[in-house]
């Protein structure tokens, strides 16, 4: 069969079944305002991270809900912890305190990407 440079775009359906959820119970046991997250993207458009990488904190909050969890610590580690984000929520969220929590999440659940 011929090829002509098209790929099927693989699935987006959400296996809510197969999902990893422990980050996220870990995450809003430890900091429960981040369960009150709109992914607004108010923090994204404030930081600086995201202005010298392609980090994207709503993006992480995003795949985290969704049990995406592959990458998450190549992409936490580009937050420079400047607290911007946490200045700009509309919902105080407190991003930073989030942000370390994944990491001991991480590390303390045994997940590795």
């Amino acid at each position: 069969m011929n090829k002509f440079g098209f790929t099927t775009a693989k699935s987006r359906v959400i296996e809510y079944d197969s999902m990893h959820n422990k980050l996220l119970d870990y995450i809003i046991q430890n900091e429960p305002s981040f369960s009150a997250c709109l992914s607004c993207g108010s923090c994204t458009a404030t930081c600086s991270a995201a202005n010298l990488t392609n980090f994207n904190i709503r993006r992480l909050n995003i795949q985290i809900r969704h049990g995406e969890l592959e990458g998450i610590r190549q992409e936490i580690d580009k937050c420079m912890l400047c607290g911007k984000c946490l200045l700009v929520c509309p919902r105080g969220i407190n991003t930073r305190n989030a942000i370390m929590i994944i990491k001991k999440g991480l590390v303390s659940l045994g997940i590795n990407d």
